[in-house]
């Protein structure tokens, strides 16, 4: 059957399964606009629930084969220029509460990190200043255990909230999500939806200095001001993903408007009209250097999700050279 046909038995049938949803249900929505890239195809359908009991009907009423991928802030991800099938979930303003409580904050699963951790400071809580230097949202912090400048979500999570993929719901402790380096057991299906993080009373205006550190130490480090996402591999268990990327050359490492970050070269950029397949492309050929050099082969920390395109022709060159690999 011809993908547009599919598409469109896709949207009739969760249509009409969703007839009660209180949030926003749009067919062949754009994706790439959202992403931190600005690169992608659309979502078949997008979902923005209202809240978390309209998430749970959603889920509830769904076909249960219907392909569901959650993004949150989009600034950990390469959505493929092909689009994603399916079903796409995206959580807004009903996600996004903030409640103080004496030794910690419950949040919604919408708060950008950044967000998180200067209320906490206004609130004179101290031990999620790390969320300062971490883009994205709380609920991709959750589902990947995202860390920082000397701490991570495991560190600080009392519980998170989840609706599971067959529309229940549950309530999993630190211990029960299973945390690993960048990555957490989060039941296959299930959308963080709000979580506790601990914090200790402290003087506001030491909190906010140490805030003000970490922006300061991102922005002179990291491409902050670029069309680029967050770590582009996962560090290996000995060593650091950009020292062997850079011993291997790669700082620089260009294939059309997709570039490894001269600044900080586990970032990949897009300059100015990438696709998704050029950076990937680009990422796939940093793997083979690196391992080419060292025998180790990094993992991407990036998730790359949807359909794929036919790969570009050409080959990566070095920028400011012209030269090919």
């Amino acid at each position: 059957m011809p993908a547009a046909t599919t598409n469109q038995n896709w949207t009739d049938t969760v249509r009409a399964a969703l007839a009660g949803l209180r949030g926003r249900l749009s067919a062949d929505a754009p994706l790439g606009p959202r992403t931190w890239f600005r690169v992608g195809g659309p979502a078949d359908l997008l979902l923005q629930p209202a809240d978390a009991d309209d998430l749970a009907h959603a889920l509830r009423h769904l076909p249960p084969d219907l392909p569901v991928t959650v993004l949150g802030a989009c600034s950990n991800v390469i959505v493929r220029d092909g689009g994603i099938d399916g079903l796409v979930i995206r959580l807004g303003g009903g996600f996004a509460d903030i409640t103080v409580e004496p030794d910690g904050l419950v949040v919604g699963a919408a708060c950008l990190d950044m967000v998180v951790a200067e209320h906490a400071a206004g609130a004179g809580l101290k031990g999620l200043e790390f969320l300062a230097g971490i883009p994205g949202s709380i609920g991709g912090a959750v589902a990947m255990n995202a860390g920082a400048y000397g701490s991570d979500i495991a560190t600080i999570l009392d519980w998170a909230d989840v609706v599971t993929r067959d529309g229940g719901t549950a309530r999993l402790s630190g211990p029960a999500l299973g945390f690993g380096y960048r990555r957490s057991r989060l039941p296959a299906g299930a959308v963080v939806t709000r979580a506790r993080l601990r914090a200790t009373p402290a003087d506001p205006a030491e909190i906010r200095q140490a805030i003000a550190t970490i922006r300061q130490s991102r922005e002179e480090s990291q491409p902050t001001r670029a069309r680029t996402g967050g770590s582009t591999f996962r560090n290996p268990e000995h060593g650091k993903a950009w020292e062997l990327i850079d011993a291997a050359g790669c700082r620089g490492l260009a294939l059309h408007d997709a570039q490894v970050s001269e600044k900080h070269c586990n970032f990949m950029l897009n300059t100015g009209h990438a696709s998704a397949a050029d950076l990937e492309e680009l990422g796939e050929t940093v793997r083979a250097r690196v391992q080419a050099r060292t025998g180790i082969l990094l993992e991407w920390e990036i998730k790359r999700i949807g359909r794929a395109t036919p790969p570009v022709d050409a080959g990566p060159t070095d920028a400011g050279t012209g030269e090919t690999p």
